[in-house]
């Protein structure tokens, strides 16, 4: 079972220009981010052993030089492949 725990986006509509990525808990955790939209977007995923290593790879995404202000939402929203969220972790890292 996949639990997305975070998920930010580029704050983009357009196809081309948007930008996704999730931070999802399986047994392991997993990294994924999408270039483009829903029908047409490119996937990939990473996986990592620890919270601290998948985190370090998203603040790397969300840092790289692309379009838009990232902005995070709220879990929810279905993951690439259709696969359903479950509820946000209980432990949350704080800001």
């Amino acid at each position: 079972m996949e639990e997305s725990v975070r998920q930010w986006w580029n704050g983009i509509w357009g196809r081309l220009a948007r930008r996704d990525v999730w931070l999802v808990r399986q047994t392991r955790w997993k990294v994924i981010a999408r270039a483009g939209d829903t029908e047409t977007g490119k996937v990939l995923e990473w996986e990592f052993d620890t919270e601290g290593q998948a985190i370090h790879l998203v603040n790397r995404l969300l840092h790289a030089d692309a379009a838009g202000q990232w902005r995070e939402q709220e879990a929810g929203a279905a993951l690439p492949g259709g696969s359903a969220n479950a509820s946000r972790a209980s432990a949350r890292p704080k800001r």
